[in-house]
């Protein structure tokens, strides 16, 4: 008789628990899904060929509009002649007119704005020993490095020297550089895909031959 009345009441508290541990309310909240990390994108970095305007807050004569950016890197200004534009930020663009104009002591605190009238075509040459050798385009607001243009033609050829890859970059002072980079390494899981020679990021107008094995 005993066993038959602790029976029911045991059934019940199994049930009552169940029930509780189902409830909504004592359910773990759901975490949040991180979601995967965007590519980086970077301040954009004046070129060669854009086309930028420079006001000066309160000296009207010293406006300029339609400046293009010559190959040397160069636009050249009212009083302070030419200066150095290519491969800075609109910021640093901003500061080093300012300070062009601070220290020839034409002006004692200029307020510099530069703006890019018209954007030019940010592309590298890749020949060689890819599988789509051309002109390819670097988006203007984010980097991209040597792994990934050899990717985004196609990746090398059955002959290719992906361990001696040249890049030949001008220089802002016009003279030429040159980086022999390791991609293959990376790109076969040989070293770190994301460090190295790999993760090289690329400029406008660099240059990249992929050299064939010697057999």
């Amino acid at each position: 008789m005993k066993t038959s009345l602790l029976r029911p009441r045991f059934l019940s508290a199994v049930l009552a628990l169940a029930a509780g541990l189902l409830a909504p309310s004592s359910l773990p909240a759901a975490q949040p899904v991180t979601p995967k990390a965007d590519k980086k994108y970077v301040a954009y970095k004046i070129t060669r060929g854009d086309t930028v305007s420079v006001a000066i807050l309160g000296e009207q004569d010293l406006n300029a509009g339609g400046k293009r950016v010559e190959a040397t890197g160069t636009i050249n200004l009212s009083l302070i002649g030419e200066v150095n534009l290519v491969g800075l930020t609109i910021a640093e663009a901003q500061e080093s007119i300012a300070k062009k104009y601070r220290d020839d002591r034409y002006l004692r605190n200029p307020q510099v704005s530069v703006t890019v009238e018209v954007y030019a075509p940010r592309t590298v040459i890749i020949s060689g020993k890819v599988n789509n050798p051309g002109r390819p385009e670097i988006p203007a607001d984010t980097e991209m490095t040597i792994k990934e243009l050899i990717f985004k033609v196609g990746g090398f050829s059955e002959t290719a020297r992906g361990k001696e890859v040249i890049v030949t970059r001008t220089m802002p002072d016009g003279t030429l550089k040159t980086y022999k980079l390791d991609v293959e390494s990376a790109i076969k899981g040989r070293a770190p895909s994301d460090s190295g020679d790999a993760a090289f990021v690329l400029q406008p107008d660099d240059t990249i031959y992929v050299p064939e094995k010697i057999i």
